[in-house]
């Protein structure tokens, strides 16, 4: 098959410093490509005209938007004006940007989350928009799926390379654990790892634990997406997962193990669960020859540990 990205080519990694960024960049580097970042003090990618110029100065050979307002349960249903606005802003500029600068090779990175609430299980890619969305997160959700539609309208309209990957819950060193931003797995690493060093003996957690999650490490995805940059070029989305899932309560006992808490687990179903179930079909991926490395327990283990150093550094 022939690449879509040549060896040694110049790729701009938009959000390097997040925890799916940072990932793939460590991994085009790995890969012999020379990586362009630029951090948010030297690039507000929410503003459009500076994104262009740095762009057409920079003129790479591609890009990857990884860059987003990201978020958990809480900070979706406190904050929707950001995961709305910022997002859109970040994805016009950039693909916009892009292709003014005559980029022609673009990945975007949606999410999960753009698929309706209760679409069929396992996921697949043209499920998306059959039905209502997780009203939790919706604003970020319809924002992703702007994107999809833009890369998509370039495609059509100029005949860029520009392709899509749908990433299910990544997790992995260099994650946010955030009290009120992080998502449900390093925000369960933190809540076990505050009650054993406080010597409680419950942890009551959000909704009813039954909802089943698929969790993929970063740099899974990042292996991903460089498999995707060097032989994928059409318009559908790709989903990025490892096609397995399970409960939140499994999570949770899997986690409380990691961390060494020992104590009983409750769940307060008052509080939301989401979707009752996210499991994506990935076939569309393993045809491209790819296959998860990292098994959920140990990454666990890495990015507790991780987290540990990083909070005592």
């Amino acid at each position: 098959m022939t690449t879509q990205l040549d060896a040694g080519a110049r790729v701009f990694v938009a959000g390097h410093r997040g925890l799916a960024g940072s990932a793939i960049a460590r991994a085009l580097a790995d890969a012999g490509y020379e990586v362009l970042t630029r951090t948010r003090a030297e690039l507000d990618l929410r503003d459009g005209a500076a994104t262009a110029d740095f762009l057409r100065a920079a003129r790479p050979d591609a890009v990857v938007l990884a860059a987003a307002t990201v978020g958990g349960i809480m900070a979706n249903a406190r904050n929707p004006v950001p995961f709305l606005e910022d997002n859109l802003r970040i994805q016009l500029g950039v693909i916009s940007g892009a292709h003014a600068a005559d980029v022609n090779r673009l990945l975007f990175l949606g999410s999960s989350c753009i698929y309706p609430k209760h679409a069929p299980q396992p996921i697949p890619e043209e499920a998306l928009l059959t039905g209502p969305l997780e009203p939790t997160n919706e604003p970020y959700a319809l924002a992703k799926i702007a994107g999809i539609t833009q890369v998509r309208s370039y495609r059509r309209q100029f005949g860029r390379s520009y392709i899509s990957a749908m990433p299910t819950n990544l997790y992995g060193p260099g994650d946010n654990f955030d009290p009120e931003t992080s998502h449900v797995l390093p925000a369960l690493i933190r809540r076990f790892h505050e009650a054993r060093r406080d010597g409680r003996d419950e942890v009551v957690l959000w909704g009813s634990g039954t909802p089943r999650r698929e969790f993929l490490h970063s740099a899974d995805l990042a292996a991903a997406c460089v498999l995707l940059l060097r032989e994928y070029d059409d318009e559908p989305p790709v989903n990025v997962g490892c096609g397995e899932d399970l409960t939140i309560a499994e999570l949770a006992d899997t986690i409380a193990g990691a961390v060494g808490f020992t104590g009983r687990i409750g769940w307060d179903p008052s509080r939301p669960d989401g979707a009752p179930r996210k499991l994506l079909d990935v076939t569309r991926l393993r045809k491209l020859g790819f296959a998860p490395r990292v098994p959920l327990a140990r990454g666990i283990r890495e990015t507790y540990e991780w987290w540990v150093h990083a909070t005592r550094s």
